[in-house]
């Protein structure tokens, strides 16, 4: 027997414990080198643990749910062994071998096989009343249901009936009662979902939030859009999106108002100079915020491309830590849900966020007639301590111009 050890992956200097998740392998279960055998959920990232050898999964030295340190170990790999074969199915199989030879081949399961069969009639009417046709005694031939029976049968008491439709948040996790009999499920945070509450609660407590709001016309990113997607797509491999034009606006705003783009550490400001834009992004795990560094650097085309990436190694649980850490000004858009408004809650330790929402057409006037515009509302809150509403408005309108005028933004003006 030759073993191998697995163990966890490095983790960020920041990050002293993980949590494993679900292994997805049973022991005795053949293993590929380098197929993923865990995942291990930190507060800032999930990691993929690969098996590091070919084999036999041999011994589990941590379950589901341990908490567990950089390179320690929670499995075990036999490199030498073979894979356990499933044992066959018994009884169904065995069945006919012990039958009496000299039974009819039809004789025996005919007056089983219609034990719970429901005519047609029966059958619709116990659809009616959800009436699962296994809980009704047949009174015709071999135990068939009949439509006397169908109506004679009794609907399920409501509070079953509510508890078998109530939707699982975790299907591992079974559904209880709760003091009332209503039912309910409790499930566990995972880390990263209670770092998020932990740094979401930190920010207001530590922050003087206030939020200042405007509305922008889109027309003119809207047509320059539609003008240009579909060469965009062929030349770049990538859609052209909305939000390299909000990325595009806010940069041009913070290089105008560099307090936008600051940090607080102890008594100093700290003033960046440099632009990487934090960009929410929802997980199935919860909030993730991959940073675009360097922002101001990047073409339309590489914004979109690295947005795109950010979204499908979110879902996937793929982003590193690296990738997550640090950040001057942060984007949330909330539109893409439908939303129309609201409070972003800003990243520390950064000093102001940008909330996005859906763009919809609203009346507006213009030059004293009522006329009919795609509207977005942003919504910036930003850290009062350190940025003034003079700056917070100033800085604001700096996007919703460059927005209004999109050429502004090509030609950096």
């Amino acid at each position: 027997m030759a073993i191998t050890d697995v163990v966890v992956p490095q983790l960020s200097e920041s990050v002293s414990e993980a949590t494993l998740l679900t292994w997805k392998k049973k022991l005795g279960d053949a293993v590929t080198a380098d197929e993923i055998l865990i995942e291990v959920e930190t507060d800032k990232v999930v990691l993929e643990v690969p098996a590091p050898a070919s084999g036999v999964f041999a011994e589990i030295v941590r379950g589901d749910g341990s908490l567990v340190a950089s390179g320690e170990i929670i499995a075990r790999i036999d490199t030498e062994g073979k894979a356990v074969a499933a044992p066959a199915a018994p009884a169904a199989a065995a069945a006919p071998a012990v039958a009496p030879a000299s039974a009819p081949a039809a004789a025996a399961p005919a007056s089983v096989s219609s034990a719970g069969v429901a005519s047609p009639a029966a059958t619709k009417i116990l659809a009616d009343k959800g009436v699962a046709a296994s809980t009704v005694a047949g009174s015709g031939r071999d135990g068939r249901i009949t439509k006397g029976d169908a109506l004679g049968a009794s609907a399920p008491a409501p509070t079953v009936a509510v508890a078998k439709a109530a939707p699982l948040a975790n299907p591992s996790v079974p559904m209880t009662q709760s003091l009332d009999g209503r039912p309910e499920q409790r499930v566990p945070m995972s880390r990263l979902r209670a770092r998020v509450a932990e740094r979401l609660l930190q920010s207001q407590q530590d922050n003087a939030i206030l939020t200042t709001f405007n509305e922008v016309n889109m027309q003119g990113v809207i047509d320059l859009r539609n003008l240009y997607k579909d060469k965009f797509e062929k030349e770049h491999g990538v859609k052209l999106g909305f939000m390299s034009f909000f990325v595009k606006a806010a940069v041009a705003a913070l290089k105008r108002y560099p307090v936008l783009n600051a940090s607080i550490d102890g008594k100093d400001i700290i003033y960046h100079g440099y632009f990487d834009i934090g960009i929410a992004v929802g997980s199935p795990r919860g909030l993730v915020v991959p940073i675009l560094r360097n922002a101001d650097q990047l073409s339309i085309a590489e914004i979109e491309k690295t947005i795109a990436d950010f979204g499908k190694r979110a879902s996937e649980g793929k982003l590193g830590i690296e990738e997550m850490t640090g950040g001057t000004f942060s984007i949330s858009n909330g539109g893409v849900f439908g939303s129309m408004l609201s409070t972003p809650i800003i990243n520390p330790p950064q000093s102001a966020i940008l909330g996005v929402h859906a763009t919809k057409d609203r009346a507006v006037v213009e030059k004293g007639q009522i006329v009919i515009r795609p509207i977005n509302y942003l919504a910036m809150s930003y850290d009062h301590r350190i940025i003034d509403g003079r700056e917070a408005v100033l800085g604001l309108v700096a996007m919703k111009e460059a927005l209004e005028d999109p050429q502004r933004l090509l030609l950096e003006i």
